[in-house]
């Protein structure tokens, strides 16, 4: 399913070690800054990105003064490197196109670092546009099932003016019109995130063990690099 195409690197470091939670909290706290700085506030009231960053953060028990640090890093206080957001974009293991979200204060830092890791297995990472055709930007909305029907939250999703939805292992998945997320989330009671959802004819299996195994590896190098946020994949 093509909600198992986002490499979610915060939500597969949330319940690791503390070692790895500092990790996780300088990309939850570049993810709170870049959103107050492209909301252009730092209250989370008329701030959605902001909201949403800081009910993440919460999520994996980022301790309060970390929140507030971020918040101010993003209204310029405290004297640190502005950041930015990018897209990079490429092809890893087997072919499959890979979209790099990232929070960077340095594009060239991060667009070698990632670069290296592409070449290593044998991929190569594109200008503007060498992927991006692959995917559409969505609001994606994760819901757990709870002992809820497809049914029943399909009859919700529908009246609450969603395009689509997706069922997984672990739930289901709510997708949106970007602009229309926020009034979804409402509805349903759950707020989301913007995404990138692969499209349905550009999307690739592999069937090769050793081949799965090496892009699974390749995926997790980029995850544990700190500027990156979120990864997404064409794969089934």
């Amino acid at each position: 399913m093509s909600g198992h195409s986002k490499w979610s690197t915060i939500k597969r470091q949330k319940g690791a070690t503390d070692a790895k939670r500092g990790a996780v909290f300088t990309k939850l706290g570049n993810t709170i800054a870049i959103s107050v700085r492209e909301g252009g506030s730092g209250d989370p009231e008329s701030n959605f990105k902001l909201r949403l960053a800081i009910e993440k953060a919460r999520a994996a028990n980022m301790p309060k003064e970390n929140i507030t640090r971020s918040i101010d890093r993003g209204l310029g206080k405290g004297g640190e490197a502005a950041l930015e957001s990018a897209l990079y974009e490429g092809f890893g293991p087997a072919g499959a196109a890979v979209l790099v979200e990232a929070i960077t204060d340095n594009r060239a830092r991060t667009g070698s670092e990632l670069r290296n890791i592409f070449e290593k297995v044998g991929g190569s990472l594109g200008g503007p546009g060498a992927v991006s055709y692959m995917f559409t930007r969505v609001g994606e909305i994760e819901l757990p099932k709870e002992g809820q029907s497809f049914d029943a939250v399909f009859e919700k999703a529908l009246e609450s003016g969603a395009q689509d939805l997706e069922e997984t292992e672990e739930g289901f998945l709510v997708y949106t019109k970007p602009e229309d997320l926020h009034k979804v989330g409402e509805v349903i009671g759950k707020a989301g995130n913007l995404s990138f959802r692969p499209n349905k004819e550009t999307m690739m299996a592999i069937a090769d063990p050793g081949k799965k195994e090496q892009l699974e590896n390749f995926l997790e190098s980029l995850s544990e690099l700190d500027d990156v946020q979120e990864i997404y994949t064409n794969l089934n």
